[in-house]
């Protein structure tokens, strides 16, 4: 048996990111009145780039809600109806500059799973 929404109430919700509190019944009878998701309604990509010697891409990212400029693997927006390997050199290129190759898909998930999910996840 999984879990079953009771209920939803729409906290927020734009083109980026929507806000959710749902009533959650567990199997077992127990009740979580405020389960709170974020929905996610567009696909993300993280490019590792490494090149001949080793050494992986990292590019500066400016993050407001951290006031901070941290070092990241290149990653963005799949755009609607893009394939997963095109987002991802389309995303190395726009945010370094650099042409990539010999692509392959290492890994999907879904980032705090315990609360997020991607759009109609659930």
């Amino acid at each position: 048996m999984k879990p079953k929404r009771l209920s939803r109430t729409v906290i927020y919700e734009n083109p980026w990111v929507n806000l959710y509190v749902d009533k959650v019944q567990f199997p077992g009878g127990r009740i979580i009145e405020k389960h709170h998701i974020l929905e996610f309604e567009k696909e993300a990509v993280a490019v590792i780039v490494e090149n001949a010697q080793g050494q992986v891409l990292l590019v500066h990212a400016y993050r407001y809600a951290t006031n901070s400029i941290e070092w990241e693997v290149p990653a963005g927006i799949v755009e609607p109806d893009e394939p997963i390997i095109e987002a991802a050199k389309r995303e190395a290129r726009e945010e370094s500059g650099y042409e990539t190759e010999d692509h392959e898909l290492i890994y999907t998930f879904y980032p705090i799973n315990g609360i997020s999910i991607k759009e109609n996840g659930l």
